[in-house]
């Protein structure tokens, strides 16, 4: 698949991803892509995210192609029982664990736990060692549930801007990789 040929959606974590992030970068570069916008990035409500998610899913005309960064991924995750159009595949980046009790701010933890089943289309998760967010062991665990190819990002933070991640050329080169093959 071509990136011309799908719908390419930019489903952002908590608090949105700034300029600098490579979700904002691709979502420039990338002339199909567009990002879900939520109404509260910073207090965000897990049952309107995942129906912001079913509905841009939904509104699509071509096959749609998920990225998702931390938050964005239980929000996708949740949405799949209401997408009615074709997902060809997911792009999941730095998973956060909702379900631990230590995580912050507490109300993420109302994004979990994640639906255990396997992902009704292709996948792959990348996942740093020293997530903040979650460690890599937990999205070792969900990635062999969905039957998501886990990429080890090694000691690399939240895969996002601070963690110098802005350009991220190797991720794009593994998205690039990825949607080739759908």
């Amino acid at each position: 698949m071509k990136v011309s040929e799908a719908d390419i959606l930019i489903i952002p974590g908590y608090t949105n991803s700034g300029a600098d992030h490579w979700q904002s970068r691709w979502e420039k570069k990338l002339s199909t892509a567009r990002r879900v916008e939520q109404a509260e990035w910073s207090k965000p409500v897990r049952d309107d995210w995942v129906a912001r998610v079913a509905e841009e899913v939904n509104a699509s005309t071509r096959p749609v192609v998920l990225v998702a960064h931390s938050l964005g991924i239980p929000a996708a995750i949740h949405a799949i029982p209401e997408m009615k159009q074709r997902v060809a595949g997911a792009f999941l980046v730095a998973p956060p664990d909702v379900a631990n009790p230590a995580i912050r701010p507490k109300h993420l933890m109302t994004f979990g736990p994640y639906p255990r089943d396997p992902l009704p289309f292709p996948s792959i998760m990348i996942a740093s060692r020293n997530d903040p967010f979650g460690d890599y062991g937990h999205a070792e665990d969900i990635a062999n549930a969905w039957g998501s190819f886990l990429i080890d990002a090694g000691e690399s933070g939240h895969l996002n801007a601070e963690s110098g991640h802005g350009p991220w050329p190797e991720g794009t080169m593994v998205f690039a990789q990825f949607i080739g093959r759908l």
